[in-house]
């Protein structure tokens, strides 16, 4: 069990992800808070608040990468983890170009994705500038 509780946030237009996701992470002593666009987050975030993201990669209006071209021109280092229901080899290269920590293929098997997380979170304490311990 978590002894820290970190903050992840959830960027998904599905409700039906979003709530599993929350259901799992709150098992885990995480504190979610979600969002149904990206501009949705966008608007809500704080700079510096959060320890992780969970980011759909194909969403209506405001998809995934420009979710993180706008964090990344605001200085945000935020780590993202980019999941995706859609194989687009493009698409994960921009995402990962764009500085996505990881990047999945739905459904993410549970222990994969905690791991990604805990990884994530780790390699922003221990140095948010490095890009070594990405994840694909």
């Amino acid at each position: 069990m978590r002894q820290q509780h970190h903050t992840v946030y959830i960027v998904d237009d599905d409700d039906d992800v979003r709530d599993s996701l929350r259901a799992l992470l709150e098992s885990y002593n995480f504190t979610v808070r979600d969002f149904s666009s990206g501009s949705d987050f966008l608007i809500a975030r704080r700079k510096g608040d959060g320890d992780c993201l969970l980011l759909d990669l194909h969403m209506p209006q405001l998809d995934g990468i420009s979710v993180l071209v706008q964090m990344r021109a605001e200085g945000s280092e935020l780590p993202a983890i980019v999941i995706t229901g859609r194989s687009d080899p493009a698409l994960k290269q921009r995402a990962l170009q764009n500085g996505a920590f990881a990047l999945f293929d739905k459904p993410v098997p549970e222990d994969v994705l905690l791991n990604a997380i805990d990884c994530a979170i780790a390699s922003r304490a221990m140095d948010s500038h490095s890009s070594g311990g990405r994840i694909s």
